[in-house]
């Protein structure tokens, strides 16, 4: 069964630090571009970040720029995201997402495996 599971969620107080992280398992990530997007409460999904297969390549949002950073162990078979920073706006449900072949890193079009989602909420 191919899966990704998220983990690392949590509450943090504004300025504080959480690190997420999206496990495989079933498949081997080393072929995969790994998404991260999150959900507001009433507002659509939008990408946060992404890593190439190689780890050669990111992306992160404009919104995160500078307080995030993401990073692959194929080894582990896991992706992470470094939160930095973080303030109340960053409050979402994080999806961690698997695509072969993203030519967009923030729409979810090239993405075929989707974890559960852990909950961020920033909060003092």
């Amino acid at each position: 069964q191919l899966q990704l599971v998220e983990s690392g969620g949590g509450l943090v107080q504004p300025g504080g630090s959480l690190r997420l992280s999206c496990a495989a398992s079933g498949f081997t990530l080393d072929y995969y571009a790994i998404g991260w997007f999150r959900q507001a409460p009433g507002k659509e999904r939008e990408g946060v970040s992404c890593i190439s297969s190689s780890g050669s390549s990111t992306y992160l949002a404009d919104s995160v720029k500078g307080r995030f950073t993401i990073s692959r162990d194929n080894a582990e078979n896991t992706v992470y995201l470094q939160m930095n920073s973080l303030k109340p706006e960053d409050t979402a449900v994080y999806y961690c997402a698997a695509g072969g072949e993203v030519k967009t890193p923030n729409d979810e079009v090239w993405y075929d495996y989707w974890g559960q989602g852990t909950q961020v909420t920033v909060s003092s």
